[in-house]
């Protein structure tokens, strides 16, 4: 399986993001031409070559009208008493909406996201990767949205911002469709500490879009003091990556290096790794545990019933002995680990439980997909399951009951049918 693995050990950011997997492509000037041909208003992409501690990788650096946005922000950053901030980006321009004025009272325009639609919409891109733009730039502005607290259709973005933000999601969404990975995995997200300077003053990190948009997702801060996650690069993760945690066995074929403009002790990179992983699927989730005694065993099943809707992978009963010599039930909840404090919340609303324990754990399952079989009575799903020199298929029972029970006959009779049609 073609796999992408992110490693966001110093953060994430759209440029850094964008250098990285730059890096993966066999001919990166071709592609950076495509880039600075999509139209979008005033942008010009430009690469650098870039050492961080010895590594040597890619700077993509972003000018919107002849300017880089970081020489607008780092003005504007010196009004404010020239505080230090994070990646290159001071939140590529989310962080400034509202603001009319900078620091020297100039004024700048305003978009929001229906501009931004207009945009992209304009874009010289397939449309699949339209829609990914938008959905990045979505995530982006229903996080500001919570932050604010107004409708997303009140959030507007500064115009020098926002241009640089579109660029970067749009090179991201472009080179995953051009690398096109079968599954994307990141790492834990370190997002930095210390504070970074935006219009709006002071703000912790990471900052509050960042915070919303990672909600969910596995997120540390480490020794360096500075932002290295911007909410554009958690919004590109949230949107991409398939599941987070650590790297898993795969046949590395390709590595890029996107980097950071500002120098710490740890080099000041993105990795992206690109290569071959088995054909089975292997990922993290999360288990929660309770033990109960004093349920029925229609409550039991009703709260069983209430987890899967809430999302579980799996939930299942084991009886135990408990103290007091009770005999009780160990409950088992098996969730992405996304979903956990959701879990959470629907595990102590649907049982008596007073606590659980929780759990990381690695999950391997084969590939699946569902195909349909059409025979004389309808059609049936047929689940087939692939991977590491296994495959084998089964046919769905609600399916086959359904036609049964419609016609007469057995379950048996039914998948015999299924499977005389499946073969032709």
């Amino acid at each position: 399986m073609k796999t992408l693995y992110i490693d966001c050990a110093m953060g994430a950011a759209g440029d850094m993001l964008t250098a990285a997997l730059l890096e993966l492509l066999p001919d990166a000037d071709a592609f950076l031409a495509r880039l600075n041909g999509l139209g979008i208003p005033g942008v010009t992409y430009r690469k650098e070559r870039s050492v961080k501690c010895g590594i040597t990788g890619t700077h993509i650096a972003v000018e919107v009208n002849g300017e880089e946005e970081q020489a607008f922000f780092d003005s504007l950053a010196h009004a404010h008493h020239d505080h230090e901030g994070g990646h290159d980006h001071h939140h590529d321009g989310h962080d400034r909406h509202h603001e009319g004025h900078d620091a020297h009272g100039h004024s700048h325009p305003h978009s929001g996201m229906h501009e931004i639609q207009h945009i992209v919409e304009d874009l010289a891109v397939p449309e699949d990767v339209k829609r990914d733009i938008l959905s990045v730039y979505g995530l982006i502005a229903a996080a500001e949205s919570r932050v604010h607290d107004r409708p997303v259709e009140q959030v507007h973005f500064h115009e020098v911002g926002d241009m640089d933000a579109v660029a970067d999601v749009t090179a991201v969404c472009l080179l995953m469709a051009e690398l096109r990975p079968d599954k994307v995995i990141a790492s834990p997200v370190n997002v930095g500490g210390g504070t970074v300077q935006c219009a709006h003053g002071i703000l912790p990190v990471p900052a509050p879009a960042t915070v919303e948009l990672l909600r969910g997702i596995p997120a540390y801060s480490g020794a360096v003091k500075s932002e290295l996650c911007t909410p554009t690069g958690a919004a590109l993760l949230r949107h991409f990556a398939d599941s987070f945690g650590e790297m898993p066995v795969m046949r590395t074929d390709r590595i890029g290096y996107g980097m950071g403009t500002k120098d710490f002790p740890v080099a000041n990179c993105v990795r992206v790794l690109l290569g071959e992983t088995e054909e089975g699927e292997e990922e993290s989730v999360t288990e929660l545990r309770c033990n109960v005694d004093d349920m029925t065993a229609e409550e039991v099943a009703f709260a069983m019933e209430r987890l899967f809707e809430a999302g579980a992978r799996e939930v299942f009963t084991i009886p135990v002995g408990m103290k007091k010599s009770r005999t009780g039930l160990l409950l088992d909840v098996v969730c992405d680990t996304a979903d956990k404090e959701k879990m959470i919340r629907a595990v102590f609303r649907y049982t008596t439980t007073l606590g659980m324990r929780e759990y990381t754990t690695r999950r391997y399952c084969l590939r699946r997909e569902i195909r349909s079989v059409e025979t004389p009575l309808g059609a049936v799903r047929e689940k087939v399951a692939s991977g590491c020199g296994v495959t084998r298929s089964k046919f769905e029972y609600d399916d086959l009951a359904r036609l049964a029970r419609e016609n007469g006959l057995t379950l048996e009779e039914v998948r015999r049918l299924a499977g005389s049609c499946g073969q032709t």
